[in-house]
């Protein structure tokens, strides 16, 4: 198991955000090369569209509640949506402040626990969630590429040789494959459980020293199987496929981001081609951002792809808009939510659902 999520550690873990993004960001306008550009270019801001990502920011609730009550309510009827929603919400809130994502899950199942929700239906509805983002990320593009979108990305870019739409095909085969695996996972439950269960029986007996931590994992391995029978019905799947399509929503800050932050500059761009290039942004800081909510990773990928779009001395303005959008406008609200708990006292989350105690038991995201 993680370390538990303790106040202090997300406390760390937001002044880490903050501090590599304003590093980040003080390279960016050191790119830039023009102070007087930067401020000049504020006067520019459209708000209109700086308001239109207020709402859009607001989709990491509203979307990713949406999609937990679908979910949730295939186990437990009579969940309320409101709960999901505060759910979904906080869930982006600890993975923005958290390293690699780490703190989403735990956060989702405390907030949950914390509403009634029974701790076995919060961790397979996790887990469903998981599986409908992949998913939906492995759908889409390549429905996306079928129908002939951002071809003109083709002659954009040169990483090694690559065009912008050749990356986007790379990153888009890891969530292609890993949805492949997703879906066989669940016709086949108990073949993919016997064989992790001998896989993890094997190291154990290979690593004496860490069988303690590999008894946790053939836990979480039974509590996975169990999740993944569940949805193992016709009902089951109905609410998996509602919960892909909801995916949609539930990450759609993190897609318009990049298109909402373009106009909200004064820049025109081609809708379509601007959401792939911010789908593979997505991709990647999946895969290859370690630091809390991506930052420093987020912020460099981000200028470096949209350079294409915007010009050097727009950048900066550029990328602060879109990092409003992405995670501080989440922040600032479960920020506030979270300092509500603390000032009433945290329950303690865990397996047995006791109750106690100041902290959150951290599982993988």
């Amino acid at each position: 198991m993680a370390k538990l999520l303790t106040p202090r550690m997300v406390l760390r873990g937001f002044e880490a955000f903050v501090l590599v993004s304003v590093i980040t960001f003080a390279g960016i306008l050191w790119y830039g090369n023009d102070l007087g550009a930067f401020w000049a270019s504020i006067g520019r801001i459209r708000w209109g569209w700086v308001l239109v990502g207020v709402a859009v920011a607001s989709l990491d609730w509203f979307g990713g509640g949406l999609r937990l009550w679908v979910v949730v309510r295939h186990l437990l009827p009579s969940v309320r949506l409101r709960t999901m929603i505060l759910a979904g919400g906080m869930g982006a809130w600890g993975a923005y402040v958290t390293p690699a994502q780490t703190g989403a899950a735990p956060m989702m199942i405390y907030t949950m626990k914390r509403n009634g929700i029974p701790v076995p239906v919060a961790v397979t509805a996790t887990l469903i969630t998981f599986i409908a983002t992949v998913l939906f990320f492995a759908l889409a593009g390549p429905i996306a590429i079928v129908a002939g979108a951002g071809r003109s990305l083709g002659q954009r870019g040169n990483v090694l040789g690559l065009s912008l739409y050749d990356l986007f095909l790379g990153s888009l085969w890891l969530f292609v494959g890993i949805g492949v695996l997703l879906v066989a996972v669940i016709l086949f439950p108990r073949l993919f459980h016997r064989l992790l269960q001998r896989v993890s029986g094997w190291a154990m007996g290979r690593s004496p020293r860490f069988a303690h931590r590999l008894e946790a994992v053939h836990a979480g391995l039974d509590e996975a199987h169990r999740s993944v029978v569940a949805f193992n019905s016709p009902r089951g799947w109905l609410a998996l496929l509602l919960a892909t399509i909801i995916s949609g929503p539930s990450h759609g800050n993190k897609l318009l981001a990049g298109y909402v932050a373009l106009r909200a500059v004064g820049i025109q761009a081609h809708f379509v081609d601007v959401l792939l290039l911010q789908t593979m942004i997505t991709f990647l800081l999946y895969f290859f951002a370690p630091t809390p909510g991506g930052s420093g990773v987020a912020e460099v990928l981000s200028a470096a792809v949209m350079s294409i779009y915007v010009p050097r001395e727009l950048t900066p303005l550029y990328t602060m808009i879109w990092r409003l959008v992405l995670s501080w406008f989440t922040l600032a609200a479960g920020g506030a939510v979270f300092y509500s708990w603390v000032r009433r006292g945290l329950k303690q989350l865990d397996p047995g659902g006791g109750a106690g105690g100041e902290a959150v038991e951290a599982g993988p995201a």
